[in-house]
């Protein structure tokens, strides 16, 4: 069994989306609800750096307030934290990388393990066909 972390949020499409294309590997992830349970200062640090992306690429613009575009990477950090929702989901963690799965589909070069069978997005998009390949 493979280790598989996903940083979720339930009511966005694209986090159940990707929980979907994880599923449909074999595989359970820890799922860890963030806007719930948000990261530590240092564990969104280091899934930062993991993901190779900046504190602002991390961040979820359509959420800030104009006072928080303007903070430097530290003050967004710690705004992160106080309001998780800024923090864009979803996050997702295997053996293979660290990435922030937007659009979906990025997922797939990070999971260990093949798809098990088709697969459409809520949207009606096909990700997997019927063997297990990826379409897009």
């Amino acid at each position: 069994m493979t280790s598989i972390t996903i940083y979720h949020n339930p009511l966005c499409g694209t986090s159940r989306n990707v929980l979907a294309l994880i599923r449909n590997i074999g595989q359970e992830p820890k799922i860890i609800e963030y806007l719930q349970t948000p990261p530590t200062l240092e564990k969104l640090r280091e899934l930062i750096v993991q993901s190779g992306l900046s504190v602002r690429e991390i961040m979820r613009e359509k959420e800030a307030n104009p006072a928080e575009l303007a903070l430097d990477d530290e003050a967004l950090l710690l705004a992160m934290l106080a309001r998780p929702i800024l923090i864009n989901r979803p996050i997702v963690v295997t053996t293979l990388g660290t990435r922030l799965c937007r659009p979906s589909e990025r997922v797939l070069d990070i999971l260990p393990l093949p798809q098990h069978a088709a697969l459409t997005k809520e949207d009606g998009q096909k990700l997997v066909d019927a063997s297990g390949k990826r379409i897009l």
